[in-house]
């Protein structure tokens, strides 16, 4: 307990390129998955993923396509694997793509790089032991708009979108109009009429399920995205899932899906609950 309420004093700085996201994935177990580093599923460097394939169930594997976040500007799959092993462990092949980033790319740049990494997926999770047909997508923060964007907006991944069974989006941007910061703002300044770059606008009821959670202390991605999208969608008649976790903050809600920092909120159990449903 003593190593686990030091993590969270280290959390400001979690997933930020730190020695604290080495010090989180150095108290994961690495016994219960295999690692399969730098497929390629484009021909750029950032074009590559990581495969954790559980070890513990029989394949073919349910498959879970992860997303991080850093505001569409920072972020490496490197440090992950606490992520890939929270599912690996409850028998879900995890795959976890980098993507190009600002100021490489601009919008939608990092869409179309989700997308290719979810064909990549369909066409050739079979080969790693995965089922082509059980495929959900996951993200966090910039990383879950990634994954709503796919699931809700058909144009990314045309018919290959009813082959999606369930998104799941961890305290993401999902309707945050008008655009205050100046990054933000070149970012998305490819795009004229900024509304088509929002999640939101796609709520039309006929995308996969969904599950948001959010922590009300997120002062980073407000909450008030999640309970926006799960209204929108709720009133088209889609099938949607609310989690509000009031002691959880922007990065404490993905840290505790780490093994050990799982005792703030059992955020890993109703995403494994919620991908097991549908």
């Amino acid at each position: 307990m003593a190593k686990a309420w030091r993590l969270l004093m280290l959390l400001p700085n979690l997933l930020a390129g730190c020695s604290s996201a080495e010090l989180v994935n150095s108290l994961v177990p690495t016994d219960d998955y295999r690692l399969v580093t730098d497929v390629a599923y484009g021909p750029d460097p950032r074009q590559k993923l990581d495969l954790y394939l559980p070890l513990a169930t029989a394949p073919p594997h349910r498959v879970v396509v992860f997303f991080y976040g850093g505001n569409w500007q920072t972020g490496s799959k490197a440090d992950y694997p606490f992520l890939g092993e929270a599912l690996a462990s409850r028998g879900f092949l995890v795959v976890i793509p980098d993507y190009r980033l600002y100021p490489a790319v601009r919008y939608p740049g990092f869409i179309e790089d989700s997308a290719a990494a979810v064909q990549w997926t369909l066409a050739h999770i079979a080969a790693h032991g995965g089922d082509p047909e059980r495929v959900s997508l996951m993200g966090h923060s910039a990383g879950a708009y990634n994954a709503v964007m796919l699931a809700l907006d058909k144009d990314w991944l045309g018919p290959a979108r009813a082959r999606i069974k369930s998104v799941v989006g961890l305290a993401g941007p999902y309707d945050f109009l008008p655009l205050t910061d100046p990054t933000l703002q070149i970012i998305f300044s490819t795009e004229p009429d900024l509304a088509r770059t929002q999640p939101i606008t796609y709520a039309d009821g006929a995308a996969p399920p969904v599950l948001l959670e959010t922590g009300q202390l997120d002062g980073t991605v407000y909450p008030r995205n999640s309970t926006r999208l799960a209204a929108r969608i709720e009133e088209h008649g889609g099938t949607v899932e609310l989690k509000t976790h009031l002691l959880l903050s922007h990065l404490t809600l993905i840290g505790a899906m780490a093994a050990p920092l799982r005792f703030l909120a059992p955020v890993r159990e109703e995403v494994v609950e919620f991908l097991n449903a549908h």
